[in-house]
């Protein structure tokens, strides 16, 4: 039941090395280039994914009581692929047929197992690309990044944490205490790991990979069989995982019933009913707090694992780079239309202006040029549609047309073509204006007028300790103020990014290296990935004995 493990022990050392260094690193390449996958990958890709549309979605053995599925793409037309789907109680049962067989496997079989899973995954990033993209809006090169391996990588990383987590101490030891002249006292003791119960993964509809992965992996690894519950809109990608897993399982000498895929419907979720299960005693979920609340008070059997909303932030101070700040801010406002929970919303601008390389910039030459950059950015119709893909909710849309009210329009927010599109819309409003207290969600972003730099960053570590918050930005140019800064946000919890004006962007956070969410404020109790989030999936029991002299 190793073979896999030992076929995979490399990539897992060299994941663990990465973890421990926090450098770059992946195993899994970025690119969709048929070079590295193949020539005739993305035609095979798009292939899978038209083939799958229109039909019934096969899951081998997988309980089975009805068909569901109601998909429809962001960019335009329904997928019309029903899956197998079953009560929740049906469920539950199959879920715990398979425990005890995965609780008793080795943690070298079950890492194998996922390894190689994580691994055909890599090989399916065209299918996994089409099946992102016509679920979540995400454009094509997203799709496949965020889809496949960046998502990939994030579940190598849970995985390799686990591991790392299983294997921190001895498994059996001799413990000998002298006793003087009576000798000594001599015990063999060994010690279990004991799973914690069925684990529910709760899918989100923007990023129904790169969110589930780590918590579906490390339950997995750590011998707990999970439920995958898609989100009704986001169904495809999470049941292409979910068979790929079964078919290891099977391979791997290990009950398929380990991982099973809940489907629901709107009007007949089923979300609740799994999540109050005394059998459930892992919970990972991504979205609203409201719902996170909702489980916090009712689902009180099990340990829960949340990304929830918040406010990011962005303080300009000053710059050396107005034009590369500019731009820099345009693409990550820009990027999936502000549907990722690190898109900054709110921007601190002292009402005075700034001080930059262009000279002395007020607060409405500094909306201006941020608008000028988006314009630039997204001047060429091909070009914007990659950058900012499909509005993956309608609700999104009458959330942008209500923000228009807001304030002043500085940018106003225009469909790009065909499909649910919207460019990034910017309202300038005053410091302590209601508006910009809670996350709005999509391609909405607030140009705030803030009495100094000190007060600017004051405000935004305040809304993080509130509101909470998943990244922050700052630029300026003044290091006693930037070293503050650091401990200001760092005390409200929140990932900072200083200057950011090339290649790289607040919204971007690397498997490997960033922690994702550092779980110490109201946007989420858990950090992707570091110990406690592995660490608490699981538990040691020991049994002793004399050793016979």
């Amino acid at each position: 039941m190793t073979g896999f493990f030992d076929r995979h022990l490399p990539l897992l050392e060299a994941a663990l090395q990465a973890v421990r260094e926090r450098g770059f690193w992946s195993p899994f390449p970025e690119i969709p280039s048929g070079r590295i996958y193949g020539e005739t990958a993305r035609e095979e890709g798009e292939a899978a994914f038209r083939a799958l549309c229109g039909g019934v979605f096969a899951l081998p053995g997988h309980p089975n009581e009805a068909l569901r599925g109601s998909e429809t793409s962001p960019h335009g037309g329904a997928l019309e692929i029903r899956y197998p789907a079953a009560d929740p109680q049906t469920l539950i049962a199959a879920a715990q047929k398979a425990q005890a067989a995965l609780a008793q496997a080795s943690p070298e079989a079950r890492v194998g197992a996922c390894l190689e899973a994580l691994v055909r995954l890599n090989r399916m990033s065209f299918l996994m690309a089409h099946a992102t993209m016509h679920t979540t809006g995400q454009a094509f090169a997203m799709a496949f990044q965020a889809g496949g391996p960046h998502a990939q990588d994030r579940g190598l990383e849970a995985v390799a944490m686990a591991w790392d987590e299983m294997t921190r101490f001895a498994r059996q030891a001799r413990w000998e205490k002298p006793q003087g002249r009576a000798g000594s006292i001599t015990l063999e003791k060994h010690w279990s790991i004991v799973p914690a119960g069925l684990s529910l993964s709760i899918g989100c509809n923007t990023f129904p990979t790169w969110n589930s992965y780590p918590g579906l992996f490390a339950s997995l690894a750590t011998g707990n069989p999970v439920i995958v519950k898609p989100h009704p809109a986001a169904i495809l990608p999470l049941a292409l995982t979910v068979r790929c897993l079964r078919e290891v399982l099977v391979e791997a000498g290990l009950p398929a019933d380990a991982v099973l895929l809940a489907v629901d419907e709107a009007g007949a979720e089923i979300t609740q009913e799994l999540a109050i299960h005394p059998a459930v005693r892992l919970i990972d979920y991504t979205g609203s707090g409201a719902f996170a609340d909702w489980l916090r008070e009712h689902a009180g059997q099990a340990r829960l694992f949340t990304e929830e909303a918040g406010v990011n932030t962005v303080v300009i101070a000053a710059t050396d780079d107005f034009a590369g700040m500019c731009a820099n801010l345009a693409f990550s406002l820009a990027l999936y239309s502000g549907q990722m929970c690190t898109a900054p919303q709110n921007i601190y601008v002292p009402e005075s202006g700034i001080d930059t390389d262009q000279g002395h910039k007020s607060f409405e030459e500094v909306g201006a040029a941020l608008a000028a950059a988006i314009d630039a950015l997204l001047s060429d119709p091909d070009r914007a549609a990659g950058i900012c893909g499909a509005i993956a909710n309608p609700a999104t849309l009458e959330r942008v047309r209500q923000a228009r009210r807001l304030g002043r329009v500085v940018r106003d927010s225009a469909p790009l073509g065909q499909g649910r599109t919207a460019t990034p819309l910017l309202v300038a409003v005053q410091d302590g204006d209601p508006a910009c207290e809670s996350e709005c969600f999509g391609p909405i972003a607030f140009l705030v007028a803030a009495k100094d730099a000190d007060t600017a960053i004051a405000r935004a570590c305040d809304l993080a300790r509130r509101k909470g918050a998943i990244t922050a930005a700052l630029y300026d140019r003044d290091e006693t103020r930037i070293a503050g800064a650091v401990r200001a946000f760092a005390a409200a919890a929140v990932n900072l990014s200083v200057n950011l004006t090339g290649n790289i962007y607040v919204n971007q956070s690397a498997a490997f290296s960033d922690f994702h969410v550092t779980g110490a404020n109201p946007a989420g109790n858990a950090c992707l990935t570091d110990t406690a989030f592995v660490a608490s999936r699981f538990t040691r029991a020991m049994w002793r004995r004399p050793v016979a002299a």
